[in-house]
């Protein structure tokens, strides 16, 4: 239940989303955020660290061993949701 309610507050998935291809800094991170208020950026970046889904080094913020992990099944949901989107799409037509 930690998880589901670390993931269910507000960027939280959008900070994962942003980081799936790369590692970023703070600074790109927010802009890819819509400018995410500094303050809420850095609760949920620490929020996320405290988990060991992400981690810091010189290039920035990316995915622990963890995280990748989680970041799969986020993938393969958002591969789910894209299908059930399509097919409740074809039943309203």
């Amino acid at each position: 239940m930690v998880l589901m309610d670390v993931l269910g507050q507000r960027w939280a998935l959008r900070i994962l989303w942003e980081l799936r291809e790369e590692r970023l800094t703070f600074r790109q991170l927010q802009e890819r955020c819509d400018q995410i208020s500094p303050t809420v950026l850095n609760r949920r970046l620490k929020e996320l660290r405290d988990l060991d889904l992400l981690d810091h080094d010189g290039s920035g913020f990316g995915f622990t061993d963890q995280g990748k992990e989680l970041g799969q099944h986020l993938l393969a949901l958002n591969d789910y949701a894209q299908r059930w989107a399509d097919r409740t799409q074809k039943t309203k037509e």
